[in-house]
């Protein structure tokens, strides 16, 4: 199965202006992420990687660290719109896309590995990563999102996989939580990771649905797919050392030098 992984990266940001070109620890937002690519890369050789981008000064920094790179529309409405994009431009017979968001510089190659491992055998329109959360990952969680209340999102799977329902909420509610911290070193809820893998047919009638109900309550585009009866299959993986989902904000960037200079960086190869 010939495969896509494509880079979003936004110049323009309300939170984080000029984001991926921000150096942590002496590497670019976007030079950490491209090194995951290349990881992948090396790993399957029918895999190929590409940045997307709307603006030239991320255009000629890819160049320079050796990044193919295409341009894409800026009026695209979302990363997803944006790989579609990227993928007609770049490889146009892919027939696995990967939307590596340009944030992550802590996804570890083998998340984005395991994904196209998944699409190659299975029968669902999309497939992403998740992980079941310790009880004490749980409960930060819960006390971010009263700062936060739509910080990380859970999913509901069935028994194969197979996801039911993704929310800002954490989900499910338990009943007798006490009993079940008792019995059982991990919680029933699993944190959804923002990475993933569409089947070409599968993103092309994504991109051409309007906005789901649900997806536009929750702000989570992957409800678009279950309001349309589309099928996506979740991957659990397990978390490294350098826990962290995204960079959003200048204080997220603070924290990611401290994750390297705590757990080491994957991008020296020590961590």
């Amino acid at each position: 199965m010939k495969s896509l992984i494509v880079i979003p990266s936004r110049y323009a940001s309300k939170r984080f202006p000029a984001k991926p070109l921000h150096k942590i620890a002496g590497h670019t937002l976007l030079s950490r992420v491209v090194h995951i690519a290349k990881q992948v890369c090396a790993m399957d050789e029918n895999v190929s990687y590409v940045v997307a981008t709307d603006d030239t000064r991320i255009e000629d920094h890819a160049k320079e660290i050796g990044a193919p790179v295409v341009m894409t529309d800026p009026e695209l409405p979302s990363g997803t719109d944006r790989a579609l994009a990227a993928a007609n431009l770049f490889v146009p017979d892919a027939e696995f896309v990967v939307n590596l968001q340009g944030d992550a510089p802590f996804t570890p190659a083998e998340h984005v590995l395991a994904i196209i491992k998944a699409g190659e055998t299975s029968t669902a329109d999309v497939v992403t990563p998740v992980l079941q959360m310790p009880w004490d990952a749980l409960d930060t969680m819960r006390e971010q999102k009263k700062v936060q209340p739509f910080s990380g999102t859970s999913c509901v799977r069935r028994t194969d996989g197979e996801a039911m329902w993704f929310s800002k909420n954490v989900l499910p509610a338990i009943r007798k939580e006490e009993a079940l911290r008792d019995t059982d070193a991990l919680s029933p809820v699993w944190r959804h990771i923002g990475l993933y893998g569409y089947k070409r047919d599968a993103l092309e009638h994504f991109t051409a649905l309007p906005e789901g109900y649900y997806e536009k309550l929750e702000g989570l585009e992957q409800l678009r797919f279950l309001e349309n009866g589309m099928r996506i299959m979740t991957v659990a993986v397990e978390t490294g050392p350098n826990a962290m989902w995204g960079v959003d904000t200048q204080d997220d960037a603070k924290h990611a030098e401290k994750l390297i200079a705590t757990h080491g960086d994957p991008m020296e190869g020590n961590a």
